[in-house]
């Protein structure tokens, strides 16, 4: 299979305006990321999908391959939908990989790609099992229920599901709850497909996208990693990174 990755990057962030081109350990952090996914062995080619002519000439300044998109998406499926046409090719399928984590792990993204390639599998995505109550109940984590077959039946900001017997402090002993790693994959003409869906009441409620294609009867496998790379969000988050990295950058 011929796979595409996409790295969506919009230097406006209404918490950390310019982010992409901010240095993590003497490297931006979009040539970070884009370095990474290029060490994974079953991604073909790989794209930043930009809407800045900063982040253009920054990519091309490090050599790497980059495709302007419209600056009115609300979503990086959008991004990476339109940098799919405009890039060509007779790609199978499609990974959205988030520009805001600089040391993401090449094979988590091959993880990925091995579910996608599955006949059966239109969309994938990654999840893994929480073993903190922080995360659990952080509304900021998103929480995925799976049915037998490891399809997502559903995804919330609060912790599902609800356990009625037992204190919430015991739920991670009792049952197996799972967080929401936010990289997707697409086959290539389902990508084209949702994004001319309306937007679901689901989605609506949860500010959750995935809802809106779980809702239209999309099914949403899921492999289960136990990889998780740090995000930037903020300043503060870049500083904790390169603490944390600095002995391995």
């Amino acid at each position: 299979m011929q796979i595409l990755g996409i790295i969506p990057a919009r230097f406006g962030s209404s918490r950390f305006p310019g982010k992409p081109l901010e240095l993590i350990l003497g490297k931006s952090m979009i040539q970070r990321v884009y370095e990474q996914v290029q060490q994974a062995s079953l991604v073909s080619e790989v794209y930043v999908a930009t809407d800045d002519e900063r982040i253009e000439a920054h990519v091309h300044d490090f050599g790497g391959k980059v495709v302007m998109t419209l600056p009115s998406h609300t979503s990086g499926t959008e991004r990476c939908h339109e940098a799919t046409e405009r890039i060509g090719g007779t790609f199978d399928a499609v990974i959205n990989i988030q520009g805001d984590e600089p040391f993401i792990v090449p094979s988590q993204i091959d993880e990925l790609v091995t579910v996608l390639m599955k006949p059966d599998v239109s969309i994938a995505t990654l999840v893994k099992r929480i073993d903190d109550e922080e995360v659990l109940l952080n509304p900021n984590k998103v929480k995925v229920v799976l049915d037998r077959n490891n399809k997502a039946m559903y995804f919330s900001r609060s912790p599902i599901p609800f356990l009625r017997d037992g204190k919430i402090t015991e739920w991670l002993l009792k049952h197996d709850y799972y967080k929401h790693i936010g990289i997707y994959g697409y086959k290539t003409q389902v990508l084209r497909d949702i994004v001319h869906l309306e937007h679901s009441a689901l989605e609506r409620a949860e500010s959750l996208e995935q809802l809106r294609w779980l809702e239209s009867g999309i099914h949403i496998h899921c492999g289960i990693t136990k990889h998780e790379s740090p995000s930037v969000d903020t300043p503060e988050d870049l500083r904790e990174i390169e603490l944390t990295y600095k002995d391995k950058a």
